[in-house]
C-alpha cells in the first residue's frame, strides 16, 4: 500500500505546483521521483529527469538544444529579461555559443586563474579578519556573498559603490527562471536587468576608452577587443554576457560557501575531520557541490525524436533535469544522503557536463578551496547560531540567512 501510494504521488508531481516545503526539502520527493517515475512527464507535457545516467545523456547529446527563444517568449514576453535570457551563453547553442563561450574563455585561462589566487587569498583574509571575535553573524552576508562579489567584481571592473547591489540583481534575474514566478517576481527582474545593464554598459565604454586603465585579472578589456574568427561581441552582447558572468560567478559561489557550512555544521564530525585533516579540503568542495548543488535543475529541449529511459520522446519536448536528485541516485553514489568528505571518486554533476559545462567551474573550486581552508584553520569551532532559511528559489539552492558563531 505504501509502495502504491508512494508511486501514485510520484506520477502525480507537477514540477509547476511546486512550493516552498519542496523548496526547503526537495530530496525525498526526488528519491521517489527516481524510484517510481524517472523520466516524469508534467502536466504540461515537460519531462523532468532524476535519474544520473537519464540526466547526464541528455547533457551530453547533442540534439538536445539549451534555447529556449519561444519557452522565454511565452514566459517573459518582450523585455529585459527575454533580452538578457536569450542573448547571454547559456541559453544558446552552436554556432552563437561556441562564438561566445571562446571570447569569454580569456577570463578563465591558467594565466588569469594563476593571477586571482592572491587576491582570493588577500580577500578571503580580509573577511575573516573581520569575523574574528564577531560572535553570532549572518554567514551569507558576512562571508558567502561578499568574496565571490569581490572577485568577480575584479575581474570585470565594478567600482566598489556599485558592488553592493549585485546580490539584488543576481537574485532578481536569476528567480525569474523558476517554473513558478509571480508577476511581482518578473518584474522585480527586468528591472534588475535594465539597472545592471545601464552600469554596465557605463563600465564597457569607459574600458573601451581607457583600455590601459584595466588592472591585472581583470578581463573586461579581453572581453571588449577579443576576437573569435573575425568577430566580435556587439554592445548589447558584452552586456548581457557579463551580466551572466556576475550572476554565475556571484550566486553559484555564494551558495557553494553557504551550502558547504551549512552542511558541515549539520555534519559536525566532518566539520571536525576537515579541521583535523585539512589536505581533505579538494575533496571537501566537491562532496559539498554534490551534497548541495547550488544549480538544482537545468534544462534542454529536444529537436528529435529521442529515447530517453526507455521512453520514446517526441521532437519539442522540453526538459527539466534535476541535477540535485542526480547527484543522490544511489546507483552511482554510495550511501548518496550521507555527507562522506572523503568521498572519492566524486562524478557528480552540479557544473553539468558536455559543451555547457560551467565555464567558472575551476574558479569556483580555487574559491572554495582556498576559502575552506581559511575558514576551518581559523574557526575549527564554529557552531550553529539559529535557524537558517532558504533562498525562496527552486532552480537554484542557497541561504538567504545562516546564523553562526565564532
Amino acid at each position: 500500500m505504501v509502495i502504491a501510494d508512494s508511486k501514485a504521488q510520484a506520477i502525480a508531481f507537477d514540477l509547476n505546483s511546486i512550493d516552498q516545503r519542496f523548496i526547503d526539502d526537495p530530496y525525498p520527493v526526488l528519491a521517489n521521483l527516481r524510484e517510481h517515475d524517472p523520466v516524469h512527464i508534467n502536466p504540461d507535457g515537460s519531462l523532468y529527469l532524476t535519474r544520473y545516467e537519464d540526466v547526464r545523456a541528455v547533457y551530453r547529446d547533442r540534439t538536445m538544444i539549451s534555447d529556449k527563444t519561444v519557452a522565454f517568449k511565452d514566459k517573459f514576453g518582450d523585455g529585459p529579461l527575454y533580452t538578457h535570457h536569450t542573448t547571454s551563453l547559456i541559453f544558446n547553442d552552436p554556432p552563437y555559443h561556441t562564438t561566445v563561450r571562446k571570447l569569454l574563455a580569456s577570463a578563465f585561462t591558467a594565466r588569469k586563474l594563476a593571477e586571482m589566487e592572491p587576491l582570493i587569498g588577500e580577500i578571503v583574509d580580509t573577511l575573516l579578519d573581520e569575523l574574528q571575535g564577531a560572535g553570532d553573524v549572518d554567514f551569507v552576508t558576512a562571508f558567502a556573498m561578499r568574496l565571490p562579489t569581490e572577485v568577480i567584481s575584479f575581474m570585470l571592473g565594478v567600482p566598489k559603490e556599485h558592488r553592493k547591489k549585485l546580490r539584488g540583481f543576481s537574485l532578481a534575474i536569476l528567480g525569474a527562471l523558476d517554473p513558478v514566478v509571480s508577476g511581482a517576481r518578473l518584474e522585480a527582474g527586468n528591472e534588475a536587468v535594465s539597472e545592471f545593464s545601464d552600469m554596465l554598459s557605463d563600465l564597457i565604454n569607459h574600458r573601451r576608452a581607457n583600455p590601459e586603465g584595466a588592472g591585472q585579472g581583470e578581463v573586461l578589456e579581453a572581453l571588449i577587443f577579443g576576437e573569435f574568427e573575425g568577430r566580435k561581441l556587439t554592445q548589447e552582447e558584452l552586456i548581457q554576457n557579463c551580466i551572466f558572468l556576475l550572476n554565475a560567478g556571484h550566486e553559484t559561489t555564494t551558495s557553494l560557501m553557504a551550502n558547504g557550512v551549512g552542511m558541515l555544521l549539520q555534519s559536525p564530525e566532518q566539520y571536525r575531520l576537515l579541521a583535523s585533516t585539512p589536505d581533505l579540503v579538494d575533496s571537501a568542495v566537491e562532496e559539498i557541490l554534490r551534497f548541495e548543488s547550488p544549480l538544482q535543475i537545468g534544462n534542454r529541449l529536444t529537436t528529435v525524436e529521442s529515447l530517453i529511459g526507455g521512453k520514446t520522446i517526441p521532437a519539442g519536448t522540453y526538459i527539466h533535469t534535476s541535477i540535485a536528485a542526480a547527484n543522490r541516485d544511489p546507483q552511482v553514489f554510495q550511501k548518496p544522503d550521507t555527507v562522506d568528505i572523503t568521498r572519492v571518486p566524486n562524478r557528480h554533476l552540479a557544473f553539468i557536463t558536455g559543451i555547457h559545462v560551467c565555464l567558472g567551474a575551476t574558479l569556483a573550486r580555487y574559491e572554495g578551496r582556498i576559502a575552506f581552508r581559511k575558514l576551518i584553520e581559523r574557526f575549527p569551532e564554529m557552531k550553529p547560531a539559529g535557524t537558517p532559511k532558504r533562498m525562496p528559489l527552486a532552480r537554484f539552492r542557497g541561504f538567504s540567512e545562516l546564523p553562526v558563531r565564532f
